[in-house]
């Protein structure tokens, strides 16, 4: 087997670490990772430092997973320019058990533990944590945040004692954890970095022991500098009532050619010699996008499941590809009825003025003598009935789904 340290270089997992040399990772350990219940679902942005933790589980490591229930009450202040909204304790207990449920899926099949910080700081007593914790904090690094800065300095919105302590909250998670459960290495995003090290910290002052932070890569868009995973609608989530299994795979099959070279290292779990085989092919004919068609493949497959993805894949290969309609099933016809407009129409101009495909009986003519109009990938030439669930295409992008009901 590839020794860990070569596997997380070579994928580019490794950012910053607080070892000597990367290949200290190279011994199994206890680590935690934690993800705030700001949301009832998990994104992209955090599925990249979890497929970090799939590599490391892969090589012996031990995992604790937290759902933040303490720090969910506060919200993380990173990267924030103004004070979150707190979220209610229902909205939290609901997020965390959905993020709980999400962890059974991407690491399924692995040994892991799942706790919450709520359970140890729900009895906490505020005097007794500013003696036991707030003392070994000192101030002036708490200060040195660029957050911080950015939130006190000229123009900054400024930040609540409650922001500013969340670093302290999470910190003693680590310092709790090392204790309760032998936890001598954190993973986290890039943007918990210095959270993170608050933690190392504390570690060492309060308990004399020694303890790491390993972060995963911001991932950037190559083509637009911006952070990856977000779209004009926001974030790209993992639940499939947030993000469509269908918009989900869209997402990946879109990406560019240099970024999917570096997205297909993190976010699969396919070997060096198939990956690299991918990327040279690709390159060789960028124009078959082999590669964004194997990462979509294999990241809706992680998320969501075999089935979902055949599903996916079968609703891509009618709008897109040379697949009728009448191979898909109910649910396939649920799922592309989702995402595109769905009518029960009689006739093919009834379908596209009905759908607001066209504005007018006399566009919807126009587009089919200008032969732009097709049902069930052929071509018409003047307007028709329809006597079956068809879809018509307008143009490239243009799609209407006609539920057919006899009547």
């Amino acid at each position: 087997m590839t020794k860990l340290s070569d596997e997380l270089t070579w994928r580019g997992f490794v950012n910053q670490h607080t070892f000597e040399n990367i290949e200290a990772v190279n011994e199994p350990r206890t680590f935690y990772w934690g993800v705030d219940p700001s949301a009832d679902s998990m994104h992209i942005g955090n599925l990249a430092p979890a497929m970090m933790i799939r590599h490391l589980m892969d090589h012996g490591h031990r995992a604790v997973l937290l759902v933040g229930g303490a720090t969910g009450m506060v919200g993380d202040p990173d990267g924030k320019k103004q004070e979150r909204d707190l979220l209610s304790i229902d909205e939290i207990a609901a997020n965390k058990a959905a993020i709980a449920k999400q962890y059974e899926s991407i690491f399924a099949g692995h040994d892991f533990e799942v706790v919450d910080n709520y359970d140890w700081f729900k009895d906490f007593n505020y005097l007794d944590f500013l003696r036991d914790v707030g003392k070994h904090a000192p101030m002036t690094q708490m200060l040195d945040r660029d957050f911080v800065k950015s939130r006190i300095g000229e123009g900054g919105d400024g930040i609540s004692y409650a922001e500013f302590s969340y670093s302290l909250i999470q910190g003693y998670d680590f310092l709790h954890l090392f204790r309760e459960r032998g936890a001598t290495m954190q993973v986290a995003g890039a943007d918990q970095w210095g959270n993170s090290i608050a933690g190392a910290q504390l570690i060492r002052r309060i308990a004399g022991g020694e303890a790491h932070v390993m972060t995963a890569p911001l991932i950037i868009n190559k083509q637009s500098g911006r952070k990856f995973g977000k779209t004009e609608d926001g974030a790209v989530w993992l639940d499939a009532t947030k993000t469509s299994p269908y918009k989900f795979y869209q997402f990946w099959l879109n990406v560019d050619d240099e970024t999917a070279e570096d997205l297909i290292k993190i976010y699969t779990l396919l070997d060096r010699e198939t990956i690299e085989a991918l990327i040279a092919n690709h390159r060789e004919a960028p124009h078959q996008r082999a590669l964004q068609k194997t990462l979509a493949h294999e990241v809706t497959e992680l998320v969501h499941g075999r089935d979902r993805l055949e599903s996916v894949e079968r609703v891509t290969a009618v709008l897109f590809g040379d697949s009728d309609v009448s191979s898909l099933s109910d649910d396939d016809l649920d799922a592309l009825a989702a995402e595109i407009p769905t009518v029960e129409s009689s006739t093919v101009i009834e379908a596209l003025t009905t759908s607001g495909a066209v504005t007018s009986n006399g566009e919807a003519r126009r587009a089919i003598a200008g032969n732009a109009v097709s049902v069930n990938g052929q071509k018409i030439s003047e307007d028709q009935p329809v006597t079956e669930t068809s879809l018509v295409k307008n143009g490239k992008n243009v799609f209407v789904l006609v539920r057919y009901t006899p009547r």
